[in-house]
């Protein structure tokens, strides 16, 4: 019987793997990658008897390549908050799915193991930019401010070196970061004491200042366009500058886009932070989209496509206060 553990290589993802392994330790084959290289569940040689575990892909994106592992005797256990469309009523079968903005997929291996390596979890909601959540997590263990600091830091470091569109762009590959949080079951002495962070965070400061400077493409009503320059710090920093332009103005949505190698755009869209829904049913409705109703995106947008993108956007988010259409 052969195991293998498939997870995104973002913070959420590393941080839900890990969770996991510290509670029931196992020898697994490893497949991740970049934070947009979703389509992992095809790449399993798994076979009749064996057992694999999904973490923060979405279920939907990866429909057939599960009915597939199904269909030949594998067990398969899935946790995401990504949408799922139609689970598949198996009883190989074990899918712990929740889509509400307030999780992700960390929260979810948390609740799955009791809390029993909690401050992994609070983690993984910092790198989902769930702050909400994570300092309620943290509560919970009584952690005081320099801890919760502390805390966010790594999560934000963590989300930041999964940006990018291949390897060539990270900083740390996913696999090698996993590896790296390997033994450690406390993520503050992790903070403190590990290597692997300090190229990060420098690369992570630099690429801030970069971005500090940027003003926004598009100012609609409801939402602001950001198009960053064709260069590696743009596709590293994508990202955390969604997540940092959503918390300076919570009443918009901000989409963030790179140039990508087929003449079209990666797009990072966030919803508005006072009202964190339908990011998700937007960048659906381009072929490549998808993600969670707060925080999603698209992998390839048509530069030819880039003016209804926009048109969208501005429906979907109208003016601060005023309803979307129906």
């Amino acid at each position: 019987m052969a195991f293998f553990d498939v997870f995104n290589g973002d913070a959420d993802g590393i941080c839900s793997l890990h969770q996991l392994r510290l509670v029931a330790p196992r020898a697994a084959t490893l497949v991740t990658g970049v934070k947009r290289d979703i389509e992992l569940v095809g790449r399993v040689a798994a076979r009749t008897g064996d057992s694999v575990t999904v973490l923060d892909v979405s279920l939907d994106t990866n429909r057939a390549a599960l009915v597939a592992l199904l269909a030949n005797g594998v067990r398969v256990e899935y946790f995401d908050h990504h949408h799922a469309g139609v689970i598949p009523d198996d009883p190989l079968l074990t899918a712990v799915i929740d889509t509400s903005p307030s999780v992700c997929t960390g929260i979810l291996v948390d609740r799955h193991l009791g809390g029993a390596a909690r401050g992994w979890a609070v983690v993984a909601a910092f790198g989902d930019a769930l702050d909400g959540s994570a300092c309620a997590l943290a509560a919970s263990m009584g952690l005081d401010a320099e801890d919760v600091a502390s805390l966010r830091s790594l999560g934000e470091a963590l989300a930041y070196n999964a940006y990018g569109d291949a390897e060539s762009d990270l900083i740390v590959a996913p696999l090698a970061l996993y590896r790296a949080l390997e033994g450690w079951t406390d993520p503050l002495r992790f903070a403190r004491e590990a290597g692997v962070l300090a190229a990060i965070d420098a690369s992570r400061r630099d690429d801030l200042a970069r971005a500090a400077a940027l003003e926004p493409t598009r100012a609609l009503a409801g939402a602001r366009v950001f198009v960053l320059p064709d260069a590696g710090w743009s596709r590293r920093i994508r990202g955390i500058l969604a997540n940092r332009l959503a918390a300076e103005e919570r009443e918009l949505a901000h989409a963030v886009l790179t140039p990508d190698a087929m003449d079209g755009f990666v797009v990072s869209l966030r919803a508005p932070l006072a009202r964190p829904e339908g990011a998700d049913r937007l960048c659906r409705t381009f072929a490549t989209g998808g993600g969670r109703s707060g925080a999603a995106g698209i992998n390839h947008l048509p530069r030819t496509e880039l003016d209804a993108f926009t048109d969208r956007l501005g429906a979907a988010w109208p003016r601060p206060g005023e309803a979307a259409p129906a």
